[in-house]
């Protein structure tokens, strides 16, 4: 019986050693492609709601500024003095938000040309109302250009979520628009009885549009705050909102009863509708900073989550990292101890010496010779040799 010898091992070739270290890098390379993918999005998304921040705080600076110039237009238009302090203060601070910030938001050029206007409306002594009322008119145009300057630069316009995106649209655009042409309004109605009687006409057409644009931007406010308070998960929105946002629409609709022609007549009341106008002015001052404080409280808590992913992701990568570095240190000890026990000598194979199967035993031959096994005698044969000579009557002799 033969037994074989066991067989000599083979040394790992080099697809085999390569093959654990290429599958970990398959493993790692969508890893890090998700994890940079990850990172790129919460940057864009971060600094977006960042630049949006820094719209805000413009739009925040520009409403002094819109309500001084309203309030010095009505100044102009009735024979009163403009109040000067409050637009200049108000534009000394636009102007130093425009100087931090300005160049970021591609406002600086707007800015400047607006600044240059109202300096001139400030040193301008007062004539008379007309010429008043139309140069106002061209500086406030100039002020709602910046406005939509500012939401566009600074990424408001674009605003992912739905609650501040309505935000935006009502603090940026529709309020602005509504408090101009609300003072507007107010101001035709004081000029229209003292224009001649061939241009009452005009003036009529003149007030149904202006009247028309200052109640479709405050009716659209009061819808687009109302959305924006269904669609937020922030329970203080709708607390800080819903009581200014009350006034205001209450203030809208008496401007919207005031501001109608009287039957038969065609004319407006100028008295109740200046009230109107002013009542509507307070409560949308009331209005906008609440506004303004809820959509950057938006912006810092989007923040603040877009933070938090993207150290989710960073712990996520350095896990997945760890643990694909663990699996290849495993597998290039597994390849190491594999080359060492394919260059270690086989162990040679023992074979005892068995006979042929077709030899039969033989018993040993005597040959004589000192140290030689004896011949083993048949059965029955006891005697030596010598013996052998005596026969059985020698007992006798």
């Amino acid at each position: 019986m033969t037994v074989p010898a066991p067989r000599a091992r083979r040394r790992p070739s080099m697809w085999g050693r390569l093959l654990p270290m290429l599958l970990v890098a398959a493993l790692l390379a969508p890893v890090g492609l998700l994890l940079t993918q990850t990172w790129r999005q919460t940057g864009d998304n971060r600094d977006l709601a960042a630049r949006e921040r820094l719209g805000v705080q413009y739009l925040r600076a520009l409403a002094p500024v819109t309500d001084a110039l309203v309030e010095a237009q009505s100044a102009a238009v009735n024979g009163r003095p403009a109040p000067g302090d409050a637009l200049t203060r108000a534009v000394e601070d636009a102007a130093a938000v425009d100087a931090r910030i300005g160049t970021e938001l591609r406002s600086q050029e707007r800015w400047a040309g607006l600044r240059a206007k109202l300096e001139a409306l400030r040193d301008r002594s007062p004539t008379d109302a007309e010429s008043a009322y139309t140069a106002y008119g061209e500086v406030t145009d100039l002020l709602l250009a910046l406005h939509r300057k500012v939401r566009e630069s600074s990424g408001l316009v674009r605003d992912p979520g739905a609650d501040s995106f309505f935000l935006q649209d009502s603090a940026g655009q529709e309020l602005p628009e509504a408090v101009v042409a609300a003072g507007r309004l107010a101001d035709l109605g004081t000029l229209a009885p003292r224009r001649p009687a061939a241009e009452q006409t005009r003036t009529l057409i003149e007030l149904t549009g202006l009247r028309v644009a200052a109640l479709t931007p405050a009716t659209d406010l009061v819808d687009s705050l109302r959305s924006a308070v269904d669609s937020s998960e922030s329970t203080d929105l709708g607390a800080n909102a819903l009581t200014p946002l009350d006034t205001y629409q209450r203030s809208v609709e008496a401007l919207a009863a005031y501001s109608a022609p009287a039957p038969g007549t065609g004319a407006v009341d100028p008295a109740r509708l200046a009230a109107a106008r002013l009542d509507t002015h307070r409560a949308a001052l009331q209005l906008q900073p609440v506004i303004l404080s809820e959509l950057d409280a938006l912006l810092v808590e989007r923040i603040d989550g877009l933070d938090r992913d993207r150290w989710l992701a960073i712990g996520a990568g350095v896990a997945a990292v760890l643990l694909l570095g663990w699996l290849a240190a495993l597998l290039i000890a597994a390849g190491r101890r594999a080359r060492r026990r394919a260059a270690m000598p086989a162990p040679r194979a023992e074979t005892p010496d068995i006979p042929p199967s077709g030899d039969r035993w033989q018993p040993a031959v005597h040959t004589g010779r000192p140290g030689d096994p004896r011949q083993l005698q048949p059965v029955g044969a006891t005697r030596d040799p010598e013996s052998a000579q005596w026969g059985p009557s020698d007992a006798a002799r």
